[in-house]
Parts: C-alpha cells; structure tokens; sequence
C-alpha cells in the first residue's frame, strides 16, 4: 500500500465521482481506476460501489477513509516540517468557505497567497459552515470561513473575523414592509425562504425559533444567496439573513429588524489545534490587518459567543 494510493482513495471517496478525482489529481481516468483496483486487490475487498453516475463507499471502504486521511496528514506535516526548517512554505492549503460571509475578499486574499507561496497548491470548496468545521476536524480542510453557530468539535480552534445582526428581508409590498421589527410568531406563520441545512443562517434561525416554541421549516430552500434575493424579490415569502445581505439589492428589497435576543451571525475562521506551515502562513496573512486581529476562541468560547448574542 502507498501514499498515493491511499490519496487516490481519498480523493474519490471525497467527490463520490471518478472523473472529478482524476480532474482534482490531474491524472488519467484510467490510470485512477487502476490504482483503485490494485488496492482493492491488495486488501482484498471492494472499497466502492459503482454505478453510471457516481460512487459510494462500501462499509471497507468507510472503515478504511479515516486512517486514510490521519496517514496522509502526518506524512504532508512531515514533509512540510521539513521544508519549513529550511524556510520554505510547501504543500497544499485546502479551504472551505461559506457563500456571501462578506467579513473579507477571500478570491483576493487567495490570490496574495499564491503569488507569496508558490510553492503551495491551493484548493477552494464552499459549503455550509457545518460541513466545514467537520471537515477541519477530519483534516480534510486546512483554514474554513464559516459562520459561528455553537461548539466547534474537538481540535478545532475558531478566530472571529466579524460579526453583525440578523435582519428580515422582504418585498416592499410585504407587510413587515411597514414595521418597524418583526418577532418570531409573526414570521412562523409566514413562507420561509432559507439556506440548507448545515448553513450559518439556517442553523442560527432553526435555534431562535426552537427558543421561542416554534420548528424553523423553510418552504424554500437555497445553496446560494442570489437564488435567496431573487424568490424574495418575487414575493415568495421572506428571509432571515445576516444585514449584508440586505445591501446587496437596497432598492427591491427591505429589511426588517429582529428582536436584540435574535443570535447574531458571527463569522470567524475555523482551523486545526496544530495548523500545517500552510494554514498558519494564510493565517497570518489574514490577520496582519490590525482590523481583522482578534482573539482564539476553543470550544466553550464559541458556543457562548453565539448563545449570548
């Protein structure tokens, strides 16, 4: 069994697809599928169920994901331990972000890493927050921008960047229109438009509803925030967002104020008890700004930054 093997494996247990592992590897199809087959051979079992469309793993195949992953974390941290001792930044910064946070320029502050280490690859995936602080705890993720929403698991530190108020948003025609704040038994009784399960926003709206006697159930539900701005700009029903939002489309759009005990929606930047060379590279990028400097918070802390909010 080899490393690459197992990052073969890895990756393909990741995007549930082969095509999309030899794209990421940037090696042929066939030549995948043949290192999946000699290590399914090796161990004697199958570690995927194929079908036309994607793949999954078979129980082999789940057992096998998390050693998988510790080996190649301690074999890059060797080797970016080793270039580190010589003053280099090596490896692979993988990060996760969540759509629209707006705490910071993520594309531009990619892009100032790369040009500063170039010898370190760097891959990008959004998602929820929830998915991402998983994924930071697993290893999968180096650094992810996620919202706030509770205790983080264990090996995962947060850094907050930001944070600001919920607000609802609704047509101009809508009646909350008119008001000046809204609370949560009115908006029960009103078609949701929310983000899938896992999303800052939506775990956030799913705890201030649960407080006040009442289950947060979208009947719309969006990945991204302009599909969101666009069924409420059609009346749809209304949304509970981060006051950024609103911004975005001032004059089609109105927000509407939520009670103070509302929780807020806190962004922060989640990464492992003992960053790779690369992580603590971009983090130090981020937070060179005496703006963005902020205190760790560990797992008590997070969950009381957003319980109290």
């Amino acid at each position: 069994m080899e490393l690459r093997q197992l990052e073969h494996f890895v990756t393909v247990a990741d995007e549930r697809h082969f095509t999309r592992a030899a794209e990421l590897l940037q090696i042929s199809q066939s030549g995948l599928s043949a290192s999946i087959r000699a290590l399914e051979t090796e161990l004697g079992t199958s570690l995927f169920v194929r079908s036309t469309r994607r793949v999954e793993l078979t129980a082999a195949g789940q057992a096998l994901l998390a050693d998988s992953i510790r080996t190649l974390a301690s074999a890059a941290a060797a080797q970016n331990a080793v270039a580190a001792v010589r003053g280099l930044v090596r490896g692979r910064l993988t990060v996760g972000a969540e759509p629209c946070l707006g705490a910071i320029d993520l594309p531009a502050e990619l892009g100032r890493f790369r040009v500063a280490n170039p010898g370190v690859e760097v891959r990008l995936r959004y998602d929820g927050s929830v998915e991402h602080l998983e994924n930071v705890a697993s290893g999968l993720t180096d650094v992810a921008l996620v919202v706030a929403t509770g205790p983080v698991p264990q090996g995962v530190r947060l850094r907050r960047l930001s944070s600001q108020k919920l607000v609802v948003l609704c047509h101009p025609d809508h009646p909350f229109a008119a008001v000046g704040e809204v609370d949560i038994e009115s908006l029960h009784r009103e078609p949701l438009i929310g983000f899938q399960q896992g999303w800052g926003a939506q775990v956030l709206s799913r705890r201030a509803f649960a407080a006040a006697g009442y289950d947060f159930r979208a009947s719309m539900e969006v990945n991204d925030v302009h599909p969101l701005l666009d069924l409420v700009e059609y009346n749809l029903g209304v949304a509970i967002v981060p006051a950024s939002f609103a911004a975005k489309r001032p004059d089609s759009l109105c927000s509407v104020a939520l009670p103070d005990d509302m929780p807020e929606w806190t962004v922060a930047v989640a990464v492992a008890d003992e960053p790779s060379p690369a992580a603590t590279a971009f983090l130090d990028q981020l937070f060179e700004s005496p703006i963005q400097a902020a205190s760790s918070m560990d797992s008590s802390s997070a969950e009381s930054v957003t319980s109290a909010a």
